[in-house]
């Protein structure tokens, strides 16, 4: 990584000085993002935080697309590891992940125009619907128990696919949780089987926002490298942990991380910190 092209960034943001310390917390972020990601989904809801944390001058359309950069190479390998060690179902995760992919690119349209004090009411909201469904279903996940199959099994997780594609596009975080959730509560699918699946979506979804982001020049790219490389560690090893620890780790991770990702964003926005 070019450390002058680093320190240069700073200036063309208009935001504090880019130091060491500031760039080792923001890799730090990205690699807890990847391990979480991978592992349950919701990695956005650390790494763009500390996006805005880090550059609190920096447009949405910069901060989103930048985070998209950095999570398309944690997905990719998560969705590597999850493929050689699971085998999810592609029949049931390429039409998701097509559906995803177009959605996502609809929603980066829209998350163009999202101003930034929409971001954290939306999500907590979500969150907080996710996280009461699954802590007060202890069974839920704990065993694949698919609801259907044929067209209406393939036809709903393409809707599941393209509905947080478009959510994927204009916001972002809690993406893979979201998939994992509609996977598991919806289809019957165990965490695992679901976290393998929700990575080919979510690499799709990132696709997608990347498609409308890039061109657009809206991608920090010094700093997306950064968050690139921590992001592919930390898939790696998240993918890894939730295989051998299996579907029972994933689902109380899941919760753990959804209850941290409530009391965050909901102490936030009542003005705690």
């Amino acid at each position: 990584m070019d450390i002058d092209a680093l320190a240069a960034l700073p200036a063309a943001l208009g935001s504090a000085d880019l130091t060491a310390t500031l760039i080792a917390a923001v890799a730090a972020a990205a690699f807890l993002a990847g391990w979480v990601d991978a592992v349950v989904g919701g990695g956005g809801l650390v790494q763009l935080p500390a996006l805005l944390l880090a550059f609190p001058t920096a447009t949405p359309a910069q901060l989103l697309a930048t985070n998209k950069l950095g999570s398309i190479f944690g997905t990719t390998s998560a969705t590597i590891t999850y493929y050689r060690r699971v085998k999810p179902d592609l029949r049931t995760a390429l039409p998701m992940a097509v559906a995803a992919y177009v959605g996502a690119i609809g929603g980066a349209f829209i998350g163009l125009h999202i101003p930034k004090s929409a971001f954290n009411p939306i999500i907590l909201v979500l969150l907080v619907v996710v996280g009461a469904y699954t802590l007060f279903k202890p069974s839920l996940g704990t065993t694949t128990a698919l609801r259907w199959d044929g067209i209406r099994h393939t036809g709903t997780a393409v809707l599941i696919g393209f509905v947080i594609g478009v959510y994927d596009g204009a916001l972002g975080p809690g993406t893979g949780s979201f998939l994992v959730f509609a996977l598991v509560g919806l289809l019957g699918y165990a965490f695992l089987q679901a976290s393998a699946k929700a990575k080919i979506a979510n690499f799709a979804t990132n696709l997608g926002a990347l498609t409308v982001f890039a061109p657009g020049g809206h991608v920090m790219w010094v700093v997306g490298g950064v968050l690139a490389a921590a992001n592919l560690l930390g898939g790696y090893v998240g993918a890894r942990t939730a295989v051998r620890l299996g579907s029972r780790f994933v689902r109380t991770v899941f919760i753990v991380i959804v209850s941290a990702f409530i009391v965050r964003i909901g102490g936030q926005l009542l003005g705690w910190w």
